[in-house]
């Protein structure tokens, strides 16, 4: 048995970032001092992971790390911000320096790694497993995306595929275990779409990331702007094998309703639509037109019936009888 500061010192402190990180004092300290970029705006966002509710228990320790950050960056994504550090929080039953610790950390170092994020702090305690992550960006003035811009007119567009988190659960659910495949891969490792909030950077009016359905998180678009939506829904991209594996119905409400996708929908004013697609297929993404944004509130086009997206606090506890799901604000 270790202590959380022995822990720390094992799995959760890096190497000491350089000066270009903007990290005066790292882990090891009582707080962390950090040097952002003059001139620029700091974004900070939080999201909580627990086991049970936003991933199952029994899902690989890698995965449940990268997923912790991911669902926490697409937060940045969303609003055009360039990650830079990140602070976490694990609660976990024990103290236990066995192989699950060590591939949580890989995990989690992994995408840090990946997306230019360095850990500077955090928290290890004792519980039910929780991961608690803050991550912060920064953003130039007047360029961070936001749900409150978006006017009548626009065009509504989402990037990559819709469904393949709802698609992904419902496998693992259903007794899959092959990470490779390309639903439970969308499931346990999300990517957040870092560069593509950067690249929509003055071309988008409004943003928001995936996380709690497409309905749902639309839904705060048109409340934050005021305005209303036409939805295509013969024009919402699907993941792959989202067909083969909850047939024609389930994978349109899946893309609907279902969380966790962390794509980025944005509103765009029609004119700005082809250099946004042109930028993001230089980074390998497709952005595809799904609706318009009109004056008169609510959302036409699609039944509005039955679940609305992932509700923390919905009567009955977590969807589905209380299987593990996604959905972070």
């Amino acid at each position: 048995m270790h202590s959380e500061f022995e822990l720390i010192t094992r799995y959760f402190t890096p190497d000491p970032p350089g000066a270009e990180a903007g990290v005066s004092l790292g882990v090891g300290d009582d707080c962390t001092l950090l040097a952002p970029t003059p001139g620029e705006r700091l974004a900070v966002s939080v999201d909580t992971s627990v086991a049970g509710v936003h991933f199952p228990e029994a899902a690989p320790a890698a995965a449940i790390g990268h997923r912790a950050l991911a669902v926490s960056l697409s937060d940045l994504a969303a609003m055009g911000a360039r990650a830079r550090w990140c602070l976490m929080s694990l609660t976990l039953p024990a103290a236990d320096d066995g192989p699950w610790l060590a591939d949580f950390a890989r995990g989690f170092h992994a995408l840090c790694d990946a997306t230019g994020t360095a850990l500077v702090g955090g928290d290890v305690t004792r519980g039910e497993l929780a991961i608690g992550v803050t991550v912060m960006g920064e953003v130039p003035p007047e360029q961070a995306l936001t749900r409150h811009g978006a006017r009548p007119g626009d065009v509504l567009a989402v990037t990559g595929t819709l469904g393949g988190g709802a698609g992904g659960l419902a496998l693992w659910q259903g007794g899959e275990r092959d990470l490779a495949h390309p639903l439970l891969a969308r499931y346990l490792h999300p990517q957040p779409r870092l560069a593509a909030g950067l690249a929509l950077r003055g071309l988008a009016s409004a943003a928001i990331d995936v996380s709690d359905g497409l309905l749902a998180d639309l839904g705060h678009v048109l409340e934050g702007s005021g305005v209303g939506a036409e939805l295509t829904p013969e024009a919402l991209p699907l993941a792959e094998g989202l067909f083969d594996a909850l047939g024609e119905e389930g994978a349109r409400e899946a893309a609907l309703h279902g969380g966790d996708d962390y794509e980025l929908l944005v509103a765009l004013p029609p004119e700005h639509l082809a250099t946004a697609r042109g930028r993001l297929a230089e980074r390998g993404l497709a952005l595809t037109e799904i609706g318009r944004l009109v004056e008169a509130p609510g959302i036409r086009g699609v039944a509005l019936g039955g679940e609305r997206g992932w509700q923390h606090f919905q009567s009955g506890g977590a969807p589905s009888g209380g299987a593990p799901t996604g959905g972070a604000s």
